[in-house]
């Protein structure tokens, strides 16, 4: 069988991460998470997407070092549970809801791309369907490929992600008022029921435009010295990425006064007009167009990789098990995921597909394998783990409140519908467990 290789470097690993967090995310949050606020405090709302990214990302190094496997949560979930018991039902409800989520992901990238896009050409409902769907298959495209050409190219993208980044945070400081609203992020300021609740609702959607830092976990099995590379690539990226977005949202609205920024739907573009003009704005939408696009492609990659992965254990259908028989890679998993996702793209608001994403996610792959890792931690049977997080388990505990705050301003409906998602999929887990004997809890044998 063919078998992949490890061909990513620890830079090329940083490149995927932070080409699939810097997407379209902060460019559209941006005026969403001001206007949550309503204040010049907005900025503690992105504090806390990077807090909360530092103190998780420790849960994915741990386990990413010492399961450097394709997969991810897939194989973390099954190593922490018990591969006979109760991992087999979790590492199972992973990949359903992945099944479901990945492509949400895929296609919020999408949307987002088809909103931005309408500011150098105006888009009907259906010509905007047309652009999003028109992304992901694009996407798919590039990366029917292999893995070594897939590293250049993420790089390369990168380079436009960086460019776009420096020019809005340089704008900024040209202009002269840099400093001006970090200075003033405590007028206003009272810290009651009002604001934590504001703070939580804004932060469904700057964590959304964190997502990603635990990317190359799921490239396990393709990145060179995992044990060392995995840590530091997710470091790197959301120290990089937290300092990026700080001095962006600092910059445009030393530029576009909040109460102003916070009713802009292309609030880069029209930054950029006021510095400079309409060519410049004009220019820098594609750089936006640019970033969105990287980060389409690399979420695409990675969650490619994980039915392929519970396929290859024998947990997931046989036919996601396939490698492309020339270039090493999961082509099933690939144009099934991009399949789906085209069609959500079609489906879709771009604010209902962020929160969903989050909802859906938060139980079983955040919380359940930080729990997990727990559970690891405290079992004597050998596990290794190459690199082990400062002030444990202080971290884990902290992530897992976070989340469960995070999940709770969701809202309701959503909420109920990322627990539904999780009943349906451990059905059609009991179910497949019945036909193969494989009760999980009650037997350690099988």
């Amino acid at each position: 069988m063919a078998e992949m290789k490890r061909s990513l470097s620890l830079w090329q690993a940083s490149a995927i991460n932070m080409t699939d967090m810097v997407g379209i995310g902060p460019f559209i949050t941006l005026p969403m998470v001001i206007g949550m606020m309503n204040g010049p405090y907005f900025l503690y709302a992105w504090l806390a997407g990077a807090f909360l990214s530092i103190v998780d990302g420790q849960v994915w190094s741990e386990l990413g070092a010492a399961f450097p496997e394709a997969g991810g949560s897939y194989n973390f979930l099954r190593e922490a549970y018990g591969k006979n018991k109760a991992g087999k039902m979790m590492s199972f409800l992973f990949v359903w809801q992945t099944m479901i989520q990945a492509p949400l992901v895929i296609a919020s990238a999408a949307i987002g791309f088809a909103k931005y896009f309408s500011f150098l050409v105006p888009l009907t409902f259906y010509t905007e369907k047309f652009v999003s769907g028109g992304v992901v298959i694009l996407i798919v495209i590039l990366l029917y490929r292999r893995i070594e050409t897939i590293g250049k190219i993420s790089i390369f993208l990168w380079s436009g992600v960086l460019i776009t980044m420096f020019w809005i945070i340089g704008g900024g400081i040209v202009h002269g008022n840099f400093l001006s609203p970090i200075k003033n992020i405590n007028n206003g300021l009272s810290v009651d029921y009002a604001f934590v609740t504001a703070i939580g609702f804004a932060s469904v959607k700057s964590v959304y435009s964190y997502l990603g830092y635990y990317n190359i976990c799921h490239l396990g099995s393709e990145i060179k010295n995992p044990s060392k590379n995995i840590p530091r690539s997710i470091l790197i990226s959301i120290i990089g990425i937290a300092v990026l977005y700080l001095m962006m949202n600092v910059s445009v609205v030393s530029v576009i006064p909040w109460q102003d920024a916070k009713e802009s739907e292309f609030v880069i573009s029209e930054f950029m007009q006021a510095l400079m003009g309409h060519t410049a704005a004009t220019i820098i939408t594609c750089l936006v167009l640019w970033v969105a696009f990287a980060s389409v492609f690399s979420a695409t990659l990675g969650y490619s990789r994980i039915p392929y992965a519970a396929a290859r254990d024998g947990e997931f259908f046989k036919i996601f098990e396939k490698l492309h028989p020339t270039k090493n890679f999961p082509y099933v998993s690939l144009l099934f995921l991009g399949g789906v996702a085209f069609i959500f793209s079609m489906l879709f608001k771009l604010s209902e597909a962020i929160s969903a994403i989050l909802a859906m996610r938060i139980m079983i792959q955040f919380v359940g394998q930080a729990v997990g890792l727990l559970i690891l931690r405290s079992r004597k049977n050998g596990v290794y783990f190459p690199y082990k997080m400062p002030l444990f388990p202080l971290p884990v505990i902290v992530a897992i409140l976070m989340w469960l705050f995070i999940l709770i301003s969701t809202g309701t409906k959503l909420m109920f519908a990322g627990l539904v998602v999780i009943f349906l999929g451990g059905i059609v887990y009991f179910i497949k467990a019945r036909i193969r004997n494989e009760w999980p809890f009650l037997s350690a044998k099988k």
